[in-house]
């Protein structure tokens, strides 16, 4: 695994569910460009969809799971679950700060 990459970021809802009234729905944080560009460089290979797989964590809570490319933003998104929300006790629109750090490096 590498050093890590640490941002802030707002967390959002996937727009195809911001009329939903499921409040569990699909929420994000976007990369900001220039740590996407480091990830593209450290990561090699994409994998899937563009994948790179990563260890997040936001306070006290860590998981791992994987960033996807956004080609709205130019950057990456990563999904943050319920379980993940609910343990470092974040909703949507709350302000981030998260850090990356990559499980496949090349």
């Amino acid at each position: 695994m590498d050093a890590g990459l640490t941002f802030t970021a707002r967390l959002w809802r996937w727009a195809a569910r911001k009329e939903s009234a499921d409040v569990d729905g699909w929420c994000f944080v976007t990369l900001p460009v220039d740590l996407a560009d480091d990830v593209r460089e450290r990561a090699g290979e994409p994998r899937g969809f563009g994948s790179v797989r990563v260890r997040a964590r936001v306070g006290e809570t860590e998981w791992d799971t994987s960033v996807f490319p956004d080609k709205e933003s130019g950057s990456f998104v990563l999904p943050v679950k319920k379980a993940v929300r609910a343990a470092a006790g974040v909703a949507e629109g709350d302000e981030l700060t998260v850090t990356l750090t990559l499980r496949d490096v090349a």
